[in-house]
This record gives structure tokens, sequence and C-alpha cells, in this order.
């Protein structure tokens, strides 16, 4: 019998106001909020690398979400789930732009 395929949900976070301060304050957020959930298999945050400008790379970022869902309920449970409306309704605020891909992973 097949499983269902793990679900990659990546976010792609560009600030209105992207101070190192600001930068700071959602990587803490996303901690505090979006780790630790029922289904989640793998959760990391950081920034944009600073270093790395070679014509492939996209740049229109500042913080970068990566979680990967057990399968697509977990990933549906993760989106109603109070933890994760508290992190959009204090940080959507300095939202420039949130970027989402999702995508089943193999």
């Amino acid at each position: 019998m097949a499983t269902a395929p793990s679900l990659a949900h990546m976010v792609y976070f560009e600030l209105s106001d992207s101070s190192p301060a600001k930068i700071a304050e959602l990587i803490a957020s996303c901690k505090e909020y979006l780790d630790n959930h029922p289904g989640l298999d793998y959760f990391a945050v950081g920034r944009l690398n600073q270093d790395l400008a070679r014509p492939v790379n996209d740049r229109s970022f500042h913080v970068s979400l990566h979680t990967v869902f057990a399968d697509r309920a977990a990933h549906d449970a993760y989106q109603i789930e109070p933890r994760h409306l508290k992190f959009i309704e204090l940080n959507k605020p300095n939202w420039k732009t949130a970027r989402v891909f999702d995508s089943d992973l193999a």
C-alpha cells in the first residue's frame, strides 16, 4: 500500500523593515510559534546568505522558513493551529511579501 508523500512547505519573507533587529525578531518568532507541531518532521529558519549572489540566486527575501510535514493532513492541521495563526497576526504587518512554495516529496 502506498503511503502519502511528505509535504514540503517553504516560505520566503521579504520584510518592509529589513533591519537586522527585525530580521532577528522574525526568526525568533518562527522558532517560537512554528516549530514543534504534530506531524512536523523538519524545521529550519534562516536569513539570506549575503555572500551568494550568483545570477541564478533569488535574493528577493530576507528570511526563509523550511518545514517538512509527514503528510498533507499534518500540513493542513498546522495551517489552522492557533500558534500558527498567532504567528501570522504578530508578523504579517512587516511582510512586504510572503511567497509560499508547497511540494510533495518523493
